[in-house]
């Protein structure tokens, strides 16, 4: 990626996680749990990766990327460990509702997850100082 500029692919992929979060509820409010999991991981995944490209982290893989936020921000307790923690359930959620077989999320699991979902953007949004 080095012949585009940087600010700008941070500021896209900050606001992709938050439409993507907008469309996790659109989900949610039409009972759709499998697939409002599957828009709140990758809120998630978006911010997590304008903070890595940020820093100048670079990973090629869903795993790598975790791996990599683990090691540098939660490890080094940037970032307060519950949102790891809500990354890596995501992460595995995300799994289980897109290639699990019979496996269906409820109102109740997704409910649990909405606004730290939405907390753990707006963190990394600070962290980054993107307005």
């Amino acid at each position: 990626m080095k012949d585009i500029d940087k600010e700008a692919y941070i500021r896209y992929r900050i606001e992709r996680a938050f439409d993507t979060y907008e469309v996790a509820i659109l989900l949610y409010n039409n009972l759709k749990w499998n697939s409002a999991i599957n828009r709140l991981y990758y809120s998630c995944f978006y911010a997590v990766s304008a903070l890595l490209f940020k820093e100048g982290i670079n990973a090629k893989s869903h795993s790598g990327i975790k791996s990599m936020f683990y090691l540098n921000f939660i490890k080094t307790k940037i970032i307060d460990v519950e949102f790891g923690k809500l990354y890596s359930d995501l992460f595995d959620w995300r799994q289980k509702g897109d290639y699990g077989d019979f496996f269906d999320f409820n109102k109740s699991d997704v409910e649990s997850v909405l606004i730290p979902t939405k907390n753990f953007i707006n963190k990394i949004r600070e962290i980054i100082n993107y307005e």
